[in-house]
């Protein structure tokens, strides 16, 4: 699968990471929504992509699987990988990027600046805004 080295260990390495080690031989259709979530954000890691696309990564998960997603993207060496994250949660969304944009309809709205983006409560003011605008 993608040439990735030492397939089955890394494979094994994933599952550990997303927590689901006690459910490794286990059919996907039994799985929950957010057991699902946790299986394909491994699936996304697992060839290790220099570009990572996170549409909505959060959906489905609860408060402790949201918080492993957070460590296991922190630990990923940023100097090496592009990660486009989006979401509707822009709390969590900013507190993870060193990069912010506002898109409505499909279109640029707002690049945010530094300072902005260290400040959430002016972030949120932003997006409210633009959104705001849109309607």
């Amino acid at each position: 699968m993608y040439d990735t080295p030492q397939l089955e260990t890394r494979i094994d390495d994933l599952i550990k990471q997303v927590g689901l080690t006690y459910r490794k031989n286990d059919r996907v259709r039994t799985f929950s929504r957010g057991m699902k979530q946790r299986l394909s954000i491994a699936r996304a890691l697992i060839h290790d992509p220099p570009i990572l696309f996170l549409d909505e990564p959060y959906t489905g998960l609860d408060q402790h699987a949201s918080a492993t997603f957070d460590r296991i993207l922190g630990g990923m060496n940023a100097h090496n990988k592009t990660r486009i994250l989006i979401s509707h949660d822009i709390e969590r969304g900013i507190s993870m990027c060193d990069r912010a944009i506002i898109l409505t309809n499909g279109h640029i709205a707002h690049e945010m600046t530094e300072s902005e983006i260290r400040d959430l409560l002016q972030c949120r003011s932003i997006y409210e805004k633009h959104v705001e605008e849109r309607k």
